[in-house]
């Protein structure tokens, strides 16, 4: 990891993603809960780094992410329903046909990384969920099972998990 990406962590106070990799913080969790008492909506900022990359995984709560600054990122999302696989290119050139803000529905395996050809060594991103994060909520994509269902994003599967 490069130094502007170290020092950006510190600034930040972003710390190590289990599981999921890359570095975040709580930034938000909603004081308002819902009939379950769960909190109403979360949000976090989170860097990623060629090593630190999120990897496949699947929520059960819609997301957004927002992009902030750095690097391009390649986000792919994998629909269980139609075993397709979909890349969203996230970054600041909208000319180019990057996106500053993606949603990604429940239920669908997404990861990201830094595209190729960037000039910094990492990106700042921001995920919201509604409602908020819940542990008990998220699976870690298992290589050997996204692989048997998706044969087509094999490659993307490949760099995508650990």
């Amino acid at each position: 990891m490069n130094t502007a990406a170290q020092g950006i962590m510190a600034q930040l106070g972003l710390q190590p993603l289990p599981g999921e990799g890359g570095f975040f913080r709580q930034t938000w969790l909603s004081a308002e809960t819902g009939p379950d008492g769960r909190p109403l909506g979360s949000a976090i900022q989170y860097l990623i780094t060629p090593e630190g990359f999120s990897a496949l995984h699947l929520l059960r709560t819609d997301e957004v992410w927002h992009f902030y600054a750095g690097d391009p990122v390649e986000h792919v999302q994998l629909d269980p329903l139609t075993h397709t696989a979909r890349t969203t290119r996230l970054g600041s050139a909208i000319a180019a046909g990057e996106q500053v803000q993606l949603v990604v529905a429940r239920d669908i395996w997404q990861g990201a990384r830094l595209a190729e050809g960037g000039r910094h060594g990492w990106a700042l991103l921001g995920c919201t969920l509604a409602p908020a994060w819940d542990e008990r909520e998220w699976e870690t994509g298992k290589r050997e099972d996204l692989l048997a269902c998706y044969p087509a994003a094999a490659s993307l599967i490949q760099v995508l998990t650990r």
